[in-house]
């Protein structure tokens, strides 16, 4: 049975998109390890990188190309200063060399060495295809981007590594209703099981280094994008709204830091109204960032990464202002569990399913999450998680100019909302009066996506991405 990590699913990385940008970065960098583990990388005279489907539609908006580019030249997404981003393709377009992995001075022209070939390839929609030239013959090496920065070859079942770590899992588990079994017999909550099956893999010192750093930077990333004024890159002059919703919210409570601004918004007094302006404001400021090449956290996708953050930040904000490290623990492992049962079940790839891949399933986690910390049993949990996705049914992915801005940073406020709403709902709930389990509406979000057409498939085909005309913008 396949196990995914929390940290599988909640992943640093550098936007605009987790399958369009952190996955062909991660491709790039496991393509280099095969050419170094079979001996070959200091052979090689010529690199190429062909992309297929989805990656070639909407490639450009999503920096595709320049994902792959920082990835051959060794640069890691969770590491590399944003700003030597920049820098890295100036120099690689300028002077049509690349540096392999940091080591190799590579010919290598972005117009003619990166080809965007639409077709799609038949095992998923976002294919990307290297070529390495070795005395005189072509190399090849086949990648998918499967959705949240996943990465694999054609015949996932050959990943024996992957096996064997997945196989140390004490309660493995594929469906909802194997969660709940587990809660039942450990008569433990979500988190609980969650982190049972996390400490089979490190120690949990290691567990919350890594959840403390992923918290770290959704809560800088949310203070960033609240703090930058202007419009987002990209050509639909985009302007930011974080900012100025920030503006007319925080008053006059100084603070220099993430964590200080954290604190001050605590001591603000806070209406309905402004609830929804403060989560608004929470989830846009991430998708700006996103948007921007910025740092995020894939939660599950970068798409969809506001979601998450901004209703954890709600939890912290409105509704426990004495909530500590052991909340913002159990939130993100109870939403990355969550998300994995999505992703077992159906998908997390716009290019799969549509947007209900990832402002939905998005607004799963968070509501499933912050349905624990409220007070909620495992069967409300799973409810709430549920009900999230069932309002999310049937979404697609029509990003307008291939660009993760129109209507993706506004989905992330919707989504938080929602999520928010649903935990509400089922904490109101008997959940032996449940008429949808969410093993049903996994499966049922599945097969919509199955149903879905192509162009509401992040190919910038159909929807608002052909019915607005691109130079009203």
């Amino acid at each position: 049975m396949e196990c995914i990590s929390v940290f599988d699913m909640l992943k640093i990385g550098i936007g605009p998109s987790s399958s369009h940008t952190l996955g062909p970065w991660r491709a790039a960098e496991r393509w280099i390890k095969e050419l170094k583990t079979a001996n070959l990388f200091d052979k090689v005279e010529k690199i190429k990188v062909d992309l297929y489907g989805s990656l070639s539609l909407t490639g450009k908006g999503h920096a595709t190309d320049l994902a792959i580019m920082l990835g051959l030249s060794g640069a890691d997404p969770e590491m590399i200063p944003v700003d030597d981003i920049k820098t890295i393709i100036d120099s690689i377009k300028h002077n049509k060399k690349l540096v392999f992995n940091n080591e190799t001075p590579l010919e290598f022209n972005p117009d003619s060495d990166l080809v965007f070939n639409k077709k799609f390839l038949p095992f998923h929609a976002n294919g990307l295809v290297f070529t390495a030239t070795v005395n005189g013959k072509n190399k090849k090496s086949t990648f998918y981007s499967i959705g949240g920065g996943f990465v694999v070859k054609e015949e996932r079942k050959n990943a024996k590594k992957n096996i064997e770590i997945f196989k140390t899992f004490p309660y493995p588990i594929k469906l909802g209703t194997e969660l709940l079994a587990y809660c039942s017999d450990l008569n433990m909550s979500v988190s609980e099981v969650v982190l049972e099956n996390e400490k089979s893999l490190r120690t949990e010192d290691a567990i919350n280094f890594e959840l403390y750093r992923i918290w770290n930077t959704m809560l800088e990333c949310m203070y960033i994008g609240c703090h930058t004024e202007g419009n987002l890159p990209g050509g639909l002059h985009v302007r930011r709204r974080a900012n100025d919703i920030l503006k007319n919210l925080k008053g006059d409570l100084p603070y220099n830091n993430p964590q200080e601004w954290l604190e001050t918004i605590r001591q603000t007094e806070v209406k309905f109204r402004q609830i929804l302006k403060w989560v608004s404001c929470f989830a846009l400021s991430v998708n700006e960032v996103n948007a921007s090449l910025g740092r995020v956290v894939t939660a599950p996708t970068n798409g969809s990464a506001g979601v998450i953050p901004a209703v954890l930040m709600y939890y912290l904000v409105i509704e426990n202002h004495d909530a500590n490290f052991e909340h913002i623990k159990k939130f993100l492992l109870v939403a990355g569990e969550i998300g994995s049962l999505f992703k077992k079940g159906a998908t997390i790839s716009a290019a799969m399913g549509g947007c209900q891949a990832e402002i939905g399933v998005s607004s799963a986690m968070a509501a499933g999450a912050l349905t624990e910390l409220l007070g909620g049993t495992p069967e409300q949990v799973l409810m709430a998680a549920e009900i999230a996705m069932e309002h999310h049914l049937g979404l697609t992915c029509d990003p307008i100019g291939g660009l993760v801005q129109v209507p993706c940073i506004e989905r992330n406020s919707m989504g938080a909302i929602k999520a928010i709403n649903a935990a509400e709902l089922a904490l109101e709930t008997n959940p032996e009066n449940i008429k949808v389990p969410i093993d049903k509406v996994i499966a049922t979000m599945w097969e919509t996506a199955k149903d879905m057409n192509s162009k509401y498939k992040e190919t910038s085909q159909g929807g608002l991405a052909v019915g607005v005309n691109l130079s009203d913008c």
